[in-house]
């Protein structure tokens, strides 16, 4: 039976819906003239992803810093359309997004709970309370301490290419005037590209780190993988009688 302070996992499919297809649907579709319009186009498109968000926390009841940062980057991404800031300021905003966080991570090593446990190390998906007895009893906690900051270096440098990639991507696709139809389409464009070219990539490097802590742990506590992460309930006990 699942632990009952467990929060529930995100909807993945419902976090692509509302903070990638619906926005750039609506910013590439509906911000001409004779539809919405520029501005109503980007306020109904920032609504889903804020809605996404708020929604979000009230069903899991878990607040975290990553998406409190999502947030205020779509808000920033409301204000500077409005003021229609040039296409420079988004590409920097685009940036520190990813920047910030992964600052945090790496400043958050020396700390009492660092960050990369709530990316990799967390009770969501690994059963933390026998990693750690396990550890004990071979007294091998400098040496996990050692595996979680490799680990921690590695999600840094993850976020540092998105950073990067998400830079010249921007400023690469937006080159049109702020509050114009082809602005809101090129914010489109860069919402359905930021996936494959920035996602997937910082992905691949997230599951690399991931991958690497779990066969260190494997080596270091002597559990077979199936015994690291959490039980699965067993679906047939409730229909069983």
């Amino acid at each position: 039976m699942n632990p009952p302070d467990r929060p529930k996992r995100e909807n993945l499919l419902l976090n692509l819906a509302f903070n990638i297809a619906a926005p750039a649907l609506i910013l590439s579709k509906l911000s001409t003239e004779d539809r919405l319009g520029p501005i109503v186009a980007l306020l109904v498109a920032l609504a889903f992803p804020v809605g996404y968000g708020v929604w979000d926390f009230l069903q899991r009841r878990k607040f975290n810093f990553i998406a409190g940062i999502g947030f205020a980057s779509t808000l920033l991404t409301g204000g500077f359309a409005l003021a229609e800031l040039d296409g420079f300021w988004f590409a920097v905003k685009e940036a520190s997004v990813p920047a910030a966080i992964g600052l945090m991570v790496l400043l958050s090593m020396k700390s009492k709970r660092p960050l990369i446990r709530e990316f990799l190390y967390n009770d969501q998906v690994i059963d933390i309370p026998k990693v750690d007895a396990a550890l004990s009893v071979r007294d091998a906690r400098p040496a996990f301490e050692r595996l979680l900051a490799r680990a921690g270096w590695l999600v840094t440098a993850s976020f540092a290419v998105s950073a990067a990639l998400n830079f010249f991507l921007a400023r690469w696709i937006l080159t049109a005037p702020a509050g114009t139809p082809e602005f809101n389409a090129q914010l489109g464009k860069l919402q359905w590209l930021s996936w494959p070219v920035i996602v997937i990539p910082s992905m691949a490097m997230m599951m690399w780190a991931l991958w690497g802590l779990l066969t260190g742990i494997r080596r270091l506590t002597g559990l077979p993988l199936e015994e690291i992460f959490h039980a699965q309930p067993d679906k047939t006990a409730g229909r069983s009688g």
